[in-house]
C-alpha cells in the first residue's frame, strides 16, 4: 500500500467532512422538512472508524506533528463509539428540545475532530490547538439551549474557567520550549534525558502548568469546580458526550506527554499526580453521596473516575498504560448509557433528573429501569460488568508499581460510591412513583443505542481478554 503524508489525518478528515456536509444539509433544508442529518454524522464517524482500523500497525505520520500509531487509533475508535452513541441518543432529544439539528451535529463532529487531534498530536502546540478546537465546540454545545438560563450560565462558566486553564497550559508549553528549544514531544524527551533536567526549576514550572491544563479537562481536584454546574446545566446528551469524549481526549494527550516525553522526570511529577489522584477519588465519592440530582451525582462520579484513570497514569507501567485505554472504553460505554437514560426520561419543560423522579421507574418504563441498573452497577464496579474489570485492571497496575496506598484509596472510594448507585436502583424498583409528568414514549432508535451500550458493558465485563490484548498491543508503538 502506498503511503501518503495525509494518511494519519484521514480519520479526522472523515469526521470534518461529515461536519461540513451536515452544515450544507441544514442550509438547504426547507423549513419543517425532515432530513436524516444524524445519519450523515454517523456515516462520517463510521468512515473514521474504518480508516482507523485500516491504519492499524502502519504508524503513519502527517507533517511531522500528527501520528496514527496504535495508541491514538485505539482512542479514535473509542471516540467514534462515543460519537455514534451520542448521535443515536440525540435523535429523540434534539427534536423534543427544539435544538437546531444541523448546528448541533456539526459542532459535535468538529469537537470530535479536536478530540482525535489531541490523541494523535506529537507536538505541544498542536495539542494546544486541538484542545481549543475541542473546547470551543463543547462550550457551544453546553449552551445550545439558548432560551434556558441555566444552560447559558453553565456555558459561560465553562468558557471562563476553560480559558484560564488553557492559558496555564500555554504558559507551560512556553516554559518547556524555553528550556528544551522545541515543542516536539520526541525532541523534548531526548533533551530532558540527555541533559538530566530533572531538577531544573524552569522545566518543573512548565510541567506543573501542563498538569493544571490537563487536570482541568479531566476534572481532577482541585480543578474540578466547573464540572457539577456545567454537567447540570448542559443537555443530558451533551453532558454524556462531555464526560466521555473530553475525558478520553484529555487523558490520551496526558498519557502521551507524561509517559513518553516527560518519562525521564517521573520521579518529579509522579508524587504530585499521586496526591491529585487520591484527592480526586476521595472528593468525587464523598461529595457525590450527598447529591440528589442525578446529573450532579454523575458529575462527581465522573470526577472520581478521573482519579481512577490518573492512578493508572501514576503507575506508569505497561499494565497501567493498557489499563487506561481499557478504562476509557468501559467508562465511555457505561456513562453514555446512563446519561442516555436520563436524556430520554426528560421533557422540554423538566429535566426529570432528580432522584425522586426515578421512584417507581420499573413500573412505568421497565426496560429503562433494567438498563439503568446495569449502567449504575458498572459505574460502581460490580461484576460481571465492564466497570469491575476496568477498576481491577487499574488497581492491579498501581499495586504492580508499589503504590499500595493509592490502590487502597481507590478500592475504598469505589466501595463508598456503591451507596449512591444502589440508592437509585432502590428508588426505581422499590419506591412508589408520585404524581409526576410521564415522559414521551421512547423511540426504537434510542432503545437500540441503549442496547448497544449494554452489550458493550457486558462484553467487556464477561469477555475482556480480547480488548485487553488490543489495549496492550496499542501501547507498544509509543512507549
Amino acid at each position: 500500500m502506498i503511503s501518503s503524508s495525509f494518511d494519519a489525518i484521514i480519520p479526522m478528515l472523515c469526521v470534518a467532512l461529515a461536519g461540513l456536509v451536515v452544515l450544507l444539509a441544514e442550509a438547504f433544508r426547507e423549513r419543517g422538512e425532515k432530513m436524516p442529518i444524524g445519519g450523515l454524522a454517523i456515516i462520517g464517524l463510521v468512515g473514521a472508524g474504518a480508516a482507523s482500523i485500516l491504519l492499524w500497525n502502519r504508524n503513519a505520520t502527517s507533517f511531522g506533528v500528527v501520528t496514527a500509531d496504535n495508541f491514538s487509533l485505539f482512542v479514535n475508535l473509542v471516540l467514534v463509539a462515543v460519537g455514534i452513541l451520542t448521535v443515536i441518543f440525540s435523535s429523540q432529544t434534539v427534536d423534543r428540545d427544539k435544538i437546531p439539528a444541523g448546528e448541533y451535529y456539526a459542532i459535535m463532529l468538529f469537537a470530535i475532530v479536536g478530540m482525535m487531534l489531541m490523541g494523535q498530536a506529537t507536538d505541544l502546540l498542536v495539542i494546544f490547538l486541538a484542545l481549543e478546537t475541542m473546547s470551543i465546540a463543547v462550550y457551544v454545545l453546553t449552551g445550545i439551549r439558548r432560551e434556558q438560563q441555566q444552560s447559558t450560565e453553565a456555558a459561560f462558566k465553562y468558557f471562563l474557567l476553560g480559558a484560564f486553564a488553557s492559558a496555564f497550559f500555554l504558559y507551560g508549553v512556553a516554559f518547556i520550549y524555553g528550556v528544551t528549544g522545541s515543542t516536539n514531544l520526541d525532541r523534548i524527551g531526548s533533551v530532558i534525558a540527555a541533559q538530566s533536567m530533572s531538577g531544573n526549576p524552569m522545566i518543573l514550572l512548565g510541567v506543573g502548568l501542563l498538569i493544571v491544563g490537563f487536570a482541568f479537562k479531566v476534572a481532577a481536584v482541585p480543578f474540578h469546580m466547573w464540572s457539577p454546574d456545567v454537567y447540570e446545566g448542559a443537555p443530558a446528551v451533551v453532558t454524556g458526550f462531555m464526560s466521555t469524549g473530553v475525558k478520553a481526549a484529555a487523558v490520551a494527550a496526558f498519557v502521551r506527554v507524561f509517559l513518553s516525553s516527560l518519562e525521564p522526570m517521573i520521579a518529579d511529577w509522579a508524587p504530585v499526580l499521586w496526591a491529585i489522584a487520591a484527592a480526586t477519588m476521595i472528593l468525587g465519592t464523598v461529595v457525590g453521596v450527598a447529591q440528589t440530582s442525578l446529573k450532579r451525582m454523575l458529575a462527581y462520579s465522573s470526577i472520581a473516575h478521573g482519579g481512577y484513570l490518573l492512578a493508572g497514569l501514576v503507575a506508569g507501567n505497561d499494565v497501567g498504560k493498557a489499563a487506561i485505554l481499557f478504562y476509557l472504553a468501559a467508562y465511555a460505554l457505561t456513562n453514555l448509557g446512563a446519561f442516555g437514560v436520563i436524556a430520554l426520561l426528560g421533557t422540554r419543560e423538566r429535566a426529570n433528573d432528580d432522584l425522586r423522579d426515578y421512584a417507581g421507574l420499573f413500573k412505568s418504563h421497565p426496560a429503562l429501569a433494567v438498563l439503568m441498573t446495569f449502567f449504575l452497577l458498572s459505574l460502581g464496579g460490580f461484576p460481571p460488568t465492564a466497570g469491575f474489570i476496568a477498576k481491577w485492571y487499574v488497581f492491579s497496575a498501581a499495586i504492580g508499581s508499589g503504590y499500595y496506598g493509592l490502590a487502597i484509596i481507590g478500592v475504598l472510594s469505589s466501595v463508598v460510591s456503591v451507596f449512591f448507585y444502589l440508592r437509585i436502583v432502590v428508588m426505581m424498583f422499590m419506591t412508589e412513583r408520585d404524581a409526576r409528568p410521564v415522559p414521551a414514549p421512547i423511540t426504537t432508535m434510542a432503545y437500540v443505542g441503549l442496547a448497544l451500550s449494554l452489550v458493550g458493558v457486558l462484553y467487556l465485563g464477561v469477555l475482556p481478554s480480547a480488548v485487553i490484548d488490543f489495549a496492550q498491543a496499542s501501547i507498544s508503538t509509543i512507549f
